[in-house]
């Protein structure tokens, strides 16, 4: 597959997704399916300044045409669902220093922040994997590997799908999406003896989140403490307030599977995930950015280098990168 033999080649399809209006609705793109070539990119930088991976599984704009012909929704009504331009994010506090991973296919497409095998089975027609699992919460909310919804009013599909399809889709992008995310992982312990994963999202504004004046402008998720240094989730609250942000931490989101499945402190894998309010940056009738992108993207871009900095105090026993 292209771009998951040579990880650390420029990320493959920037050329491309320049060369469109970033910003509008029509930055989606249609494309023949993924055969051939990466559904996700991969930048890796020709020396790492820090141990730290930067993920967006949920902000991919590249819709495969049979998908929109399966579909029952418009093109801008599809993209609910996407943590739009957060990818953009990512590259920016990253600034050629820190790896990023990003996902090109949409999730209303795959889910790859799920199980390998959440599937509801009566979206299928065709029998699930016997190891399937069809109860969790999410797969009964409809956000399973395989979504059934953008939102809650908004189901995506005029009927049931083939399961191969569902299953082709899991081979072609969720496999090697994870294998890539964990052989990323590896070689950033491999020479720092540690790896911090930033799993980065949106949330829609219409997210009601218990807080003293009822605004939360970004969600902190370490199962609970589970999943990486509870210095860490205390140093990017602090550093994320200092910056004028409202945090919470855990609710509602204490972190997906993959904050769960990576996520192992004990064995110098940390993995944190961020939810940012979409109303910092975001027109969510559009799918368009605002003016406060450019603000908010300095701001991640300055927390991450901060967040960082602070390694040297939480990890005293950091290797250097090798010369």
């Amino acid at each position: 597959m292209v771009g998951a033999a040579d990880r650390s080649r420029p990320r493959d399809g920037e050329a491309r997704r320049k060369s469109s209006v970033r910003g509008k609705t029509d930055d989606m793109r249609i494309v023949d399916g993924f055969e051939g070539e990466a559904p996700f990119d991969l930048v890796w930088p020709s020396r790492v300044a820090a141990p730290l991976l930067l993920a967006s599984p949920h902000s991919g704009r590249d819709y495969p045409r049979d998908f929109l012909t399966m579909t029952r929704l418009d093109r801008v009504t599809i993209r609910r669902s996407e943590d739009a331009f957060v990818d953009d994010l990512c590259l920016a506090a990253a600034g050629g220093r820190l790896p990023v991973l990003a996902a090109r296919f949409p999730r209303a497409w795959l889910d790859v922040n799920r199980e390998r095998l959440e599937l509801d089975p009566r979206m299928f027609t065709g029998a699930v994997p016997a190891d399937a699992n069809t109860r969790s919460t999410r797969v009964a909310g409809g956000l399973g590997t395989i979504p059934r919804i953008v939102t809650e009013r908004d189901d995506i599909y005029r009927g049931p799908i083939p399961i191969a399809e569902a299953m082709a889709r899991i081979e072609r992008a969720y496999e090697p999406y994870h294998a890539t995310l964990r052989h990323s992982l590896a070689r950033l312990h491999g020479e720092f003896g540690r790896a911090v994963l930033i799993d980065c999202h949106s949330m829609p504004s219409s997210q009601r989140i218990a807080s003293a004046d009822g605004r939360v402008d970004i969600v902190l998720g370490d199962r609970h403490g589970k999943s990486c240094h509870p210095a860490l989730t205390d140093l990017a609250a602090t550093l994320l307030r200092d910056a004028g942000y409202r945090v919470t931490l855990n609710k509602p989101y204490a972190g997906g599977y993959t904050t769960e499945a990576y996520g192992r402190p004990e064995r110098g894998l940390e993995a944190l995930q961020i939810e940012i309010s979409r109303a910092l940056y975001l027109n969510e009738t559009t799918i368009t950015r605002t003016t406060g992108f450019a603000p908010l993207a300095r701001d991640f871009t300055r927390f991450i280098d901060r967040l960082v900095a602070g390694f040297a105090a939480i990890y005293g026993d950091l290797r250097q990168a090798a010369e």
